[in-house]
């Protein structure tokens, strides 16, 4: 009986004595995250075509596993280029016509634009050197 009592008041007795160094604090990101920004059919010309510095155009699904794996990747690559390189993403099921237009068969299919026409595409998840690879060619 004496045991039970014990060990009923040890974890009341830890949790009290525990220094509130030890209390887990909420998670703060050090690094500030840019996102890419969304295009459709309708803003793809203004935002895309007619944009002054080059364009990564990001074509996703939501449904699309390898699309989820390689948005943080492009989300980082629009946050360490934001003054070089304009990134976005067009969802190929709400803006099928963009999609069509640039015969997008299979997504993720990133593609870099520059003076309003298309310089270079990569298909699949890939790394994020292969991407900051391909961009850099197009950033002078």
């Amino acid at each position: 009986m004496a045991l039970l009592a014990r060990k009923a008041a040890l974890p009341q007795r830890a949790a009290a004595a525990r220094p509130k160094a030890f209390v887990a604090a909420p998670r703060r990101s050090v690094v500030a995250r840019a996102e890419a920004g969304a295009v459709n059919d309708d803003t793809f010309k203004a935002v895309v075509l007619e944009s002054s510095v080059p364009v990564l155009v990001d074509f996703w699904a939501p449904w699309c596993g390898p699309c989820r794996i390689i948005a943080p990747v492009v989300d980082e690559i629009a946050g360490e280029y934001k003054d070089k390189l304009k990134c976005v993403k067009l969802n190929t099921d709400e803006s099928p016509n963009v999609a069509s237009e640039y015969g997008i068969r299979s997504i993720p299919t990133i593609m870099v634009f520059k003076g309003g026409k298309k310089c270079e595409t990569i298909i699949g998840a890939v790394p994020k050197a292969t991407i900051v690879q391909t961009v850099e060619k197009y950033l002078s």
